[in-house]
């Protein structure tokens, strides 16, 4: 079969079983709420029809459960891809979008706003004597964002050295700024006080009180950095026999690989400023779809990236309807952990 056709079926199945997993989803809860309900509930939301929905049942899967559904598939989506490129970027399946500090960037400046309670203050002047300020409520995301992305940077910046970046020098300057940035975590926890719970629920991973808000400005990045990503696929499949051998191939292969490491890391991002630390899907999935599809990643970017959606709304319904409503960082790491060492038993994990 043709790569595009094979391509298009994959996609089309994915999409079709997203869209299942997401219906699934939107029935599960304390609360029952009928397929059909959930259906013109949905359909009312659109100008050409007007169902007789009840309020409650409207309020249930419109504000509580799509919104963490939706966003659920964009952050498993943003991490599945990012895994994707990191795996391939570095030939090591045991890569993560976390390898380079992303995620313990986040960690740092979602603890401290929690910790220091930070707040982002605007203030706006219409006229004279007419002026006001306000506070924007998602600082913390924001604060994550921005800590994710500088301490992406600073590792790339520590391992370059005369316009080279070598991939072990990353790979290991990745690994100290990790150290460092946890300890600097665990200090503000230690001191964190009243704000400990909140601080440690976020480092678990969750989605809990997600917003529509919330999904559409984590999309955007999200989709941007996957259509790069994608355009770069057969670079990063060159890149799979070495850097010399790329060079001579034609890959501008520095360019690229500043290009990869920073779109991957904008991705992640957006991903764990909403939802915290939330491990294994950019680890367990890229992984798994390689051993079914192959390792070209004209084909395994997007078919990780649907994937690794249907498996974050998954593990987030399991973890919404077990017993005190669970983060789904918990979830994950139940079922990724044992998968990965089944994998290891069975020696399919390899280097690519």
């Amino acid at each position: 079969m043709r790569r595009g056709a094979r391509l298009t079926l994959w996609s089309v199945g994915l999409l079709a079983a997203l869209a299942v997993t997401a219906l699934v989803s939107a029935v599960t809860g304390p609360v029952d709420v009928r397929y059909v309900v959930v259906g013109k509930v949905v359909l009312d939301a659109l100008p050409m029809f007007d169902y007789d929905v009840p309020t409650t049942a409207r309020t249930i899967v419109m504000v509580l459960r799509l919104p963490r559904i939706a966003l659920a598939a964009v952050v498993g989506f943003a991490l599945a891809s990012a895994g994707t490129v990191m795996q391939g970027f570095f030939r090591n399946p045991m890569a993560d979008p976390s390898i380079i500090g992303v995620s313990s960037g986040a960690a740092v400046g979602a603890v401290a706003t929690i910790a220091f309670s930070l707040s982002v203050p605007l203030s706006f002047s219409v006229g004279a004597p007419i002026a006001f300020s306000v506070s924007v409520p998602p600082a913390l995301p924001l604060f994550a964002f921005c800590g994710a992305l500088l301490a992406a940077f600073g590792v790339y910046a520590l391992a370059t050295e005369n316009g080279r970046t070598p991939v072990a020098t990353l790979l290991l300057a990745g690994v100290a700024v990790q150290t460092l940035l946890g300890a600097a975590v665990s200090l503000m926890l230690l001191y964190s006080g009243e704000s400990l719970r909140q601080a440690v629920f976020w480092l678990m991973g969750h989605l809990k009180n997600a917003s529509w808000w919330e999904v559409g400005v984590a999309l955007l990045p999200t989709l941007l950095g996957f259509v790069v990503l994608q355009a770069y696929a057969e670079d990063l499949n060159v890149m799979l026999l070495g850097e010399e051998d790329a060079h001579t191939l034609g890959v501008e292969v520095e360019r690229t690989k500043r290009l990869l490491l920073a779109v991957a890391s904008v991705v992640t991002a957006a991903a764990v400023s909403f939802a915290g630390a939330i491990g294994f899907v950019g680890l367990i999935v890229p992984h798994g779809v390689r051993l079914v599809v192959g390792p070209d990643h004209r084909v395994l970017l997007p078919v990780s990236a649907f994937v690794g959606g249907a498996f974050l709304v998954t593990a987030d319904t399991i973890a919404r309807s077990g017993a005190g409503n669970l983060p789904v960082g918990i979830v994950t790491a139940f079922v990724g952990a044992p998968f990965f060492l089944y994998l290891l038993r069975n020696r399919e994990v390899h280097a690519l």
